[in-house]
């Protein structure tokens, strides 16, 4: 059995970069990545993009340093639906924890919608240890175009970086 391996690179999601998400959500959602972005400038955030030899984002994902005190909150976290169990999201995790270090903190933590037990063993599988658990919601968009409000509760996780 034969693979395909993939060499990728981490950097920071870029406006222009937003046109070839459309695997990651919704034109609502990439508009509130764009949003991130911003925040991005002004060093609130870190906005990753890990890109094979293309430049062309497979994944993405944020880290808010305006959380919680100590430590960088993975947020956003998305690869594409095709690419998924290829060791991605694990490579996507370990970016944005080494953005957190080089920032000098040595906390990483997220929050995972219980409904989403193959995330969640991702970062148990990375390190990460449960704490608590609490409700969470934001705008979502219905395939008509119109904005919901989506519901979930999330268990929260945290990881001591090293």
């Amino acid at each position: 059995m034969s693979g395909v391996v993939l060499k990728l690179s981490a950097r920071d999601l870029v406006h222009a970069d937003l046109a070839s998400c459309g695997w990651a959500g919704s034109a609502h959602h990439l508009a509130r990545v764009a949003e991130q972005l911003e925040r991005a400038r002004s060093g609130e955030v870190d906005y990753l993009a890990v890109c094979p030899a293309t430049d062309i984002p497979v994944a993405k994902g944020g880290v808010d340093y305006q959380v919680s005190e100590g430590a960088g909150t993975l947020w956003q976290l998305a690869v594409h639906p095709a690419l998924r169990s290829c060791g991605i999201g694990t490579f996507l995790v370990e970016a944005a924890e080494l953005r957190i270090m080089n920032r000098g903190l040595r906390q990483a933590e997220l929050a995972v919608e219980e409904n989403n037990p193959r995330a969640r063993a991702l970062y148990e599988r990375l390190g990460y240890v449960a704490y608590d658990r609490r409700p969470d919601s934001w705008d979502e968009q219905a395939p008509d175009g119109s904005l919901r409000r989506y519901e979930t509760m999330c268990t929260l996780m945290r990881k001591e970086l090293v």
